[in-house]
């Protein structure tokens, strides 16, 4: 991989993980029509994935902080709830990753058709969840865990992860913001925990076959534009503004579909 090649796909990694048109999808359409060799070693895949939940916690930095403070509190309040809540949406992920994980990974390998069926997919929730009545409720547990199973649908490259979360939140009608802080702190452990599980099970000598700058590269581009992606998000969120993901979407499921 050159620094051209890292720099795309860091780019691509740093816009899709926040917005709600599927960064795994993006990336496998990538490489087939921009025919970029991106079996990128696992340092590449560790750099990446790492700046973008850099990017996440350096924007919800306040409310990371406001949890830390509430859970040493010792006490159930609504700091301690809202934890309970990611802790619980965060089940169905885990299962998944812990029984399903090489079933998991045979889906990427350059199904460019099943990426655009699921784009499809995640443009209908979308669309759907654009049009729902919106009402002022905060998450509740059944619902964290609801979101959770949403998540765990969106290792499908194609589907969402942040478009079928916040989909889901919307449409079991909770507040826009609320639904989306939580949607991307949701993310920020099982990542990490991913991440950690592959280098116990594989290892990694930084830089590998691939070298230290296009990492570099790929590490800066993924961290600077994901920081922008992230506040864009938040903010189209609040706006109500996912139907122009869902047609985006469609566009390219369709392509996806008819080219793959």
């Amino acid at each position: 991989m050159n620094w051209l090649e890292s720099l795309i796909l860091g780019v691509l990694q740093g816009l899709t993980e926040f917005l709600p048109v599927s960064s795994s999808g993006h990336l496998e359409l990538g490489k087939y029509f921009l025919s970029i060799e991106a079996k990128e070693n696992l340092s590449f895949t560790v750099a990446v994935h790492g700046a973008t939940v850099l990017s996440t916690i350096i924007v919800f930095r306040k409310d990371i902080l406001f949890l830390f403070k509430e859970l040493v509190k010792f006490e159930y309040n609504d700091g301690t709830k809202f934890i309970i809540k990611i802790l619980l949406s965060m089940i169905p992920v885990l299962i998944l990753g812990l029984f399903f994980r090489q079933n998991i990974e045979v889906l990427f390998t350059g199904k460019t058709k099943l990426v655009g069926a699921m784009l499809l997919v995640t443009a209908f929730l979308l669309a759907v969840s654009n049009y729902a009545k919106q009402n002022q409720k905060t998450i509740s547990y059944v619902g964290a865990l609801v979101i959770g199973i949403a998540q765990a649908l969106a290792v499908i490259p194609g589907i969402s992860r942040s478009g079928s979360t916040i989909a889901t939140g919307l449409m079991l009608r909770n507040k826009r913001e609320e639904v989306a802080r939580f949607s991307f702190l949701m993310v920020l452990l099982p990542i990490i925990g991913a991440n950690l599980l592959d280098i116990t099970r594989e290892g990694t000598s930084y830089g590998g076959s691939i070298g230290v700058l296009p990492i570099l590269i790929g590490f800066i581009s993924a961290f600077l534009v994901g920081l922008l992606a992230c506040k864009w998000m938040v903010n189209i969120v609040k706006r109500g503004k996912l139907i122009y993901f869902a047609l985006y979407c469609t566009v390219i499921g369709i392509i996806a579909l008819i080219f793959g």
